[in-house]
């Protein structure tokens, strides 16, 4: 119950209590005084009437007697008047039962009242020559309490239930501040530091406000240099310490979303053949130089090649490469003609005319990254028999299977059903080492029996649009798994953002979970970093509709490259697993401890749970689990 109807009920009941009181009070306050009247009236008339009588009583027979007695007794205010002489004999009574209308049976039982009798002594000289009686009809009596009884109700109900009235919009217009309040304080807990802008004129509701407001403000503030902080500490992991160029696990990660994009790229590998040389020729600052100023010509080709479209890594040492989002391959080879350019200047400026070759592959979402570096690989090997400084772009490879062998296998599995579903990725809890969550996973076998490279299969099945039947088809099978097995764990299943923008997903998918409520609670959607950010409204929408229906939500492979702290706070998902690098090599690493650490306290005030992902190192799982984080797979 609402504090306002507490409120409410608690003084609307002392008013009535006091309006209950006033009323009996005054009630019988009039009844007695109508008592004390009637007896007043009786003896007036009873000392009048024996007054009149006196002188006639010298004869008690006289008729002028009754008459005088009739003609006060038809007045009808009296129940009876009687006559006796002085030895109490009757000399003349007059009587009636005379009913007052209007008067209900109620009330005269709930407040009864005496007829008030008074008596007179009628004297002929010196001697008593009789007793006048007069008894009042006491129905005027009840007549005049229940009038002003009722109008007494009806005033005091009016003015009950206009304090009433009043009371409740005093206590609409003073709670309504308490409403603000609550308000902001599900704001806060979901993520969002608004404030109060109008404070409340009640002292104590207006200092309450005013706290909260400090809190907010605070809170506001905190995360925000949080978010800060783990931007910077993010994009310090991501990137190489010397040159400012990112590592190769942002490469293996870039990889899997392109992937995903269905976009021509190409992948260009670097190595500088004359590094061990310079090493041994110069000292370590002027090696430092070299390596930023070999860097800083990367990062020109990446500009070159447009806004998004390019990005340059350092893999190790002498090893660097390229990514180059482009659909034009002479866009491509003037690219790579500058790129020779650069390096021979720079290869003169240290007396190093042959300094680095280039190799260039054509990406293709059907080879895995080896597959993918092994061909940059030999195509860096024929850049050295063309010459100084040279490159060599591959073309024509004969893939494993072509893209129309893929189809047929793809389509082929998901109309048959012709895929298992395994359960990997056990993450066991910190506090009780329990098991928390594990991972649906597809396997497909050709029919030789071999088996499929899950990450082409769903490539091509996201191009062709059958990646919803597919999910669809795990989702399916993870409800039944859970609600066989008596699953109490959590269950994540992958789906596309082909699948969650698909209308007639979310239609099946309303349903399946009605129909299955308890098993929808075990079910947590994993959606990946890198394509929320491409589609945030889209996704945003689901992750608040699947949570309206009850299921959660996970984004996986994050990290602050693919999204950032701000957009956690507005997607609100109830875990985050981190990329599988930040995990390994906690220990040894103070940024990553510190971006941990600072995703934590980020994650508490959001209420949302961190995870990492295939911890290696006993050291490193013991590191995450003392930073605080929910748990962790091995």
């Amino acid at each position: 119950m609402s504090l306002s109807k507490q409120l409410l009920i608690l003084i609307s009941a002392l008013f009535l209590m006091i309006f209950s009181v006033n009323f009996a009070l005054s009630v019988n306050n009039i009844k007695d005084y109508l008592e004390g009247e009637s007896k007043n009236h009786a003896q007036d008339t009873a000392t009048s009437l024996g007054l009149s009588l006196s002188p006639y009583m010298v004869d008690n027979r006289d008729p002028v007697i009754k008459t005088m007695m009739s003609a006060i007794f038809d007045m009808g205010y009296y129940k009876e008047i009687r006559l006796v002489d002085a030895d109490n004999k009757e000399l003349v009574a007059l009587s009636s039962d005379k009913r007052i209308e209007g008067v209900p049976d109620w009330f005269t039982e709930l407040l009864p009242m005496t007829s008030a009798t008074a008596e007179s002594e009628i004297s002929s000289g010196w001697n008593m020559s009789g007793v006048i009686y007069v008894t009042v009809n006491s129905g005027y009596a009840y007549l005049k309490l229940y009038e002003q009884a009722k109008s007494g109700f009806y005033y005091s109900l009016a003015a009950f239930l206009l304090s009433i009235a009043l009371l409740a919009l005093l206590l609409r217009v003073t709670l309504a501040s308490l409403s603000r309040i609550d308000l902001l304080a599900q704001q806060i807990s979901d993520g969002h530091f608004e404030s109060i802008e109008a404070l409340p004129w009640t002292r104590e509701v207006r200092n309450v406000a005013a706290s909260m407001n400090t809190m907010s403000h605070k809170i506001k503030t905190t995360i925000a240099a949080l978010h800060g902080k783990l931007d910077q500490m993010g994009a310090s992991l991501l990137r190489d310490d010397l040159t400012g160029l990112y590592k190769k696990s942002v490469f293996e990660t870039d990889m899997k979303n392109l992937a995903l994009e269905d976009a021509d790229a190409f992948v260009v590998l670097i190595k500088i053949d004359s590094l061990v040389d310079l090493v041994k020729e110069r000292d370590s600052d002027v090696i430092d130089q070299f390596l930023q100023a070999f860097a800083a010509i990367l990062g020109k080709i990446a500009d070159l090649a447009g806004a998004q479209a390019g990005k340059a890594y350092r893999f190790y040492g002498a090893e660097f490469a390229l990514v180059l989002k482009l659909g034009n391959s002479e866009q491509l080879e003037g690219l790579m003609k500058t790129l020779s350019n650069e390096v021979t200047e720079l290869g003169e400026r240290y007396q190093k005319t042959d300094l680095a070759h280039i190799g260039v592959v054509a990406f293709n979402p059907l080879l895995t990254t080896e597959i993918l570096l092994e061909a940059a690989h030999e195509a860096y090997e024929q850049a050295h028999l063309i010459g100084t400084n040279s490159y060599f772009i591959r073309t024509g490879d004969n893939f494993a299977r072509d893209i129309a062998t893929w189809k047929d296998l793809v389509f082929d599995c998901v109309d048959n059903d012709g895929y298992s579903v395994w359960y990997i990725g056990q993450i066991a809890a910190f506090s009780s080492g329990e098991l928390l969550m594990e991972e649906a996973f597809i396997q497909v076998h050709d029919k030789q029996g071999g088996l499929v490279a899950i990450g082409p299969f769903i490539s091509i099945a996201e191009k062709f649009a059958k990646i919803v039947d597919l999910d669809k088809g795990v989702i399916r099978i993870a409800l039944d798994h859970i609600q066989h097995n008596h699953i109490e764990h959590a269950i994540a299943v992958n789906v596309s953002t082909r699948t969650i923008k698909n209308s007639d997903f979310r239609l099946w998918l309303e349903k399946l979970i009605k129909q299955n409520p308890a098993e929808a609670k075990k079910l947590v959607f994993s959606l990946s970093a890198y394509a929320v950010v491409k589609d945030i409204d889209a996704y945003q929408a689901f992750i608040e509709t699947v949570h309206h229906w009850g299921a959660r939500v996970m984004i996986k492979r994050f990290e602050t490259q693919s999204m950032s702290a701000e957009l956690v706070k507005r997607l609100k998902p109830d875990f985050i697993r981190l990329a599988r690098d930040i995990g390994n090599g906690i220990d040894s690493s103070s940024q990553k401890h510190a971006f941990v650490q600072t995703m934590q306290e980020i994650s508490t005030l959001l209420d949302i749970s961190i995870l990492a992902e295939n911890v290696q190192s006993d050291q490193d799982y013991r590191r995450l689990k003392a930073i605080g984080i929910v748990g962790a797979s091995r």
